[in-house]
């Protein structure tokens, strides 16, 4: 698999995977496009509330360092669709278990239907 370049701030491996997918909404987005959401507004949808600069912002982000990728609209030409990539489609197992932890460790938390898959 072809390395992400990029400036490190140390060689740990956990602290270059957070500079890429630590803050507060790249997870959302990249658990979003697993559960085949794909457009623009399928994203603000999410029950989080993400604003739209934010959500332009995280998306940029993971197409610059090949997690996902941009493709105009087959409906309409005039918007484009995000998919993930393989390396971005590798995060699932990493996803699964912060669900799983977050159902054993946190109460009130459940797996909404439409992240079920």
């Amino acid at each position: 698999m072809e390395k992400i370049s990029k400036d490190q701030r140390s060689p740990c491996p956990i602290a270059g995977a957070l500079d890429i997918i630590g803050d507060r909404w790249t997870l959302l987005v990249i658990r979003d496009l697993l559960w085949d959401k794909q457009r623009f507004d399928d994203f603000l949808k999410a029950p989080e509330g993400i604003a739209t600069n934010i959500l332009s912002q995280r998306l940029r982000w993971l197409v610059e360092n090949g997690l996902a990728e941009r493709t105009p609209d087959p409906e309409d030409g005039r918007k484009v669709i995000y998919n993930l990539t393989e390396r971005g489609k590798s995060l699932r197992p990493l996803l699964k278990s912060i669900a799983k932890w977050g159902l054993e460790s946190i109460e009130d938390v459940y797996i909404h239907p439409d992240y079920s898959k």
